[in-house]
């Protein structure tokens, strides 16, 4: 199947969400407020500070 929808272009709605807005999400997950697949921007995860000397 996923070969399928790759050869005709076939793609899933997508809304792309920043890391701090995680918690938003699955609220709105859970009222069933969801049009689009959620994808986690992996790019806004901050590093935490490394607690190693």
């Amino acid at each position: 199947m996923l070969d399928f929808c790759a050869r005709q272009g076939i793609v899933p709605d997508c809304e792309t969400l920043a890391t701090q807005d995680i918690n938003h999400a699955f609220e709105r997950m859970e009222r069933g407020d969801v049009r689009y697949r959620f994808v986690i921007d992996m790019a806004t995860l901050t590093p935490t500070a490394s607690t190693h000397n």
